[in-house]
């Protein structure tokens, strides 16, 4: 039996599963379609491996796995003895925000010497568009006063490695993308703390100066240490680059299977309406990124990359920031949904554009070598 054989029988007891789960979901057993729906996940994911067009969708499967467990059997990720696992959280997102300081370097930054106008309307669309349609969204949700903040949270973040991913995907502007999240990561220690003070406020007590060392605690300092491992090692670090991606990907998996867990019952009783809601912020978050950028006469190439950048928000990071204020159980529940979400439509709004030619020149060889940063 091939490989492929194999994945189409995995494809087919998915589809098999879930038909069982409807059923059981119409007839009322749905805490009895638990361990069913956590299978389908998985082997959905092993399905979606084996085929080239589904491949993007496999990181995004596997975190509605953990999601899945987390809502079923929330007491495996709550706590280990007297241990509580939010604690991993920060920890977590510094390994993450390491491995992006090992990719870059101080060359990287040229790019806003080759081409400002498009860093400053991605940085100027990314920290201007989202944060007040987060800020809309919260005061039409009726949510309570924390959890609605974590939608102003969400959009108040900036851009993270997945939105770079996409851009070359999309066959957007590459260089542009790293750029674009590099400089929005580390303006967000200063910028993130003042937007959720002027646009949260009135949700929840916001201490600019604490949530500021929170945030440089979680970006500057990890980043820092990043740059200046790979800056030593420089050729004999290149090991960490690759391992770097998967490491950083079963990271975010992680953080958002302990936040689903530790917000459970508030996601039973509004998980619908908020999917909804950060739903509407990604998606206006493309659609105004991307005629944000051709309203100020960005090629075709460009707009593609702004509107990946708006969209696509650091949700690791605005969990952490959650956490840091002790409320990752409401504040942190928006960008735990916002993330595997971001993913979906990032995929899907990628592999539209990537069948669409721009009409402009790509240079093959440096987007290879943009890419291999990553």
């Amino acid at each position: 039996m091939n490989k492929k054989t194999i994945y189409s029988i995995a494809f087919g007891f998915a589809i098999l599963l879930f038909i069982s789960i409807l059923l059981m979901v119409f007839m009322g057993k749905i805490q009895q379609s638990g361990p069913l729906m956590i299978v389908f996940f998985g082997i959905l994911a092993f399905a979606f491996s084996g085929y080239k067009s589904f491949n993007d969708y496999v990181f995004t499967t596997m975190i509605f796995t953990g999601v899945a467990l987390a809502l079923y059997y929330p007491q495996y990720f709550t706590h280990i003895g007297d241990f509580k696992l939010t604690a991993l959280i920060i920890p977590l997102i510094q390994i993450i925000m390491f491995g992006m300081g090992t990719s870059m370097s101080i060359n990287d930054f040229a790019a806003i010497f080759k081409s400002p106008k498009g860093v400053l309307i991605g940085v100027s669309a990314q920290l201007g568009i989202m944060p007040i349609m987060g800020f809309v969204l919260a005061k039409l949700s009726g949510f309570p006063p924390e959890i609605a903040a974590g939608i102003v949270l969400i959009g108040c973040s900036p851009s993270g490695v997945a939105s770079n991913v996409m851009a070359y995907l999309a066959k957007a502007n590459l260089a542009l993308s790293i750029t674009i999240t590099s400089i929005a990561t580390l303006l967000a220690p200063f910028l993130t703390p003042l937007l959720m003070k002027l646009l949260a406020g009135e949700f929840i007590e916001i201490d600019v100066l604490t949530m500021m060392w929170s945030i440089v605690k979680m970006i500057i300092l990890p980043i820092g240490a990043g740059l200046v491992f790979n800056k030593l090692l420089g050729e004999k670090g290149r090991w960490l680059h690759k391992a770097m991606p998967l490491l950083s990907m079963l990271a975010i998996g992680i953080i958002i299977t302990i936040i689903t867990a530790a917000g459970r019952d508030s996601l039973l009783d509004i998980g619908g309406i908020l999917m909804v809601l950060v739903l509407i912020h990604n998606v206006f978050g493309y659609f105004l990124g991307y005629w944000y950028a051709r309203l100020l006469r960005l090629n075709e190439q460009d707009s593609r990359t702004i509107a990946l950048e708006v969209g696509m928000q650091n949700g690791g990071l605005a969990s952490g920031i959650a956490n840091s204020l002790g409320k990752i159980a409401t504040m942190g529940l928006a960008p735990a949904v916002f993330g595997p979400l971001m993913n979906i439509t990032g995929s899907i709004l990628a592999s539209y554009w990537h069948k669409k030619p721009t009409n402009e020149n790509i240079d093959a060889p440096n987007i290879r070598k943009d890419l291999n940063t990553l």
